[in-house]
């Protein structure tokens, strides 16, 4: 099913007025990348062009960059976290969750929501089996927390043409490559319905820092513009905004201090409400008329 068959069109300005619990306007929730980069591998991403080009393996430089992230970042974005008590989606690979015991460790205690997030980190098209990649991020995902995850992010917001159609197989509920949308949406599949949940390319450090290479600052800027806004919309109907962040970018020292005040401005704001991503699907659910969505657009 190609992706315009899969939900019609929909102004946002035609559709019911949607309310969130206690009056609020903007449902905002905090997604926590954890990933797992191969030493074996070409990188994901890199900070160091190597110097003769090519792709090298090892690629050291580029590993320990990110590494650092999961080894030193991770923490100091925790007590961030902890200080603004808010609730938390672990975006997590399925391999990371053995591979970094202390983060699952951390993410539990605190009851934060385990998301899928590939089994590794690497670009869903390219997996050699799509299926049995989505079942072993499930399984460790289940391992840890006792129960099956709810979403799923793919790895760089990658699927396939049968991407939503394996996540329904797999017991999935909502997804968030499909940013589209300020409110909740459902897929079609050929069977049953995936909800989309607003993710962010914006307001997304990989996309400010690595990709348009913006001052740390920006991160602040972006997402308090981007609050601001949204809270205007609400007026009319509820807004859900994602902030995300990855250890090895928003976690380094020059750099937490702007997502920290981004946050502080969003909770000082009496509009907003964080929440996580199973959270936002239990009020969409509850309080919209689900459509019958199943195989074609007829």
């Amino acid at each position: 099913m190609r992706p315009s068959e899969r939900l019609d069109y929909s102004p946002i300005s035609e559709r019911p007025r949607r309310t969130l619990p206690d009056g609020k306007k903007v449902a905002v929730w905090v997604i926590v990348n954890i990933e797992e980069w191969r030493d074996d591998e070409p990188m994901p991403r890199t900070v160091l062009t190597p110097p003769a080009g090519g792709v090298p393996t090892p690629d050291v430089p580029n590993w320990c960059w990110h590494e650092y992230g999961n080894r030193v970042g991770f923490w100091r974005l925790l007590k961030v976290l902890d200080a603004h008590g808010i609730p938390v989606v672990l975006a997590v690979n399925g391999s990371a969750v053995a591979t970094y015991p202390a983060i699952s460790k951390a993410a539990l205690e605190r009851g934060w929501e385990f998301m899928g997030h590939g089994y590794g980190q690497k670009n869903m098209q390219k997996v050699p089996d799509e299926r049995e990649d989505i079942h072993r991020t499930t399984e460790a995902i289940r391992a840890v927390t006792g129960k099956d995850p709810r979403g799923w992010l793919g790895p760089g917001l990658t699927e396939t043409w049968e991407t939503p159609e394996i996540l329904v197989e797999n017991g999935y509920e909502y997804v968030c490559d499909w940013v589209l949308d300020d409110e909740p949406v459902e897929l079609r599949t050929e069977t049953t319905p995936l909800t989309s949940i607003p993710y962010t390319q914006e307001c997304n450090d990989v996309a400010m820092m690595l990709i348009q290479h913006h001052p740390a600052r920006e991160y602040l800027q972006r997402a308090t513009d981007q609050y601001n806004q949204l809270a205007e919309d609400a007026e009319d109907s509820a807004r859900v905004m994602a902030l995300v962040v990855h250890p090895y970018i928003m976690a380094a020292p020059h750099r937490l201090t702007y997502f920290d005040q981004a946050l502080a401005h969003i909770r000082n704001d009496e509009r907003s409400v964080f929440m996580t991503g199973e959270q936002i699907l239990d009020w969409h659910r509850a309080t919209t008329q689900m459509p019958a969505m199943v195989g074609s657009t007829d």
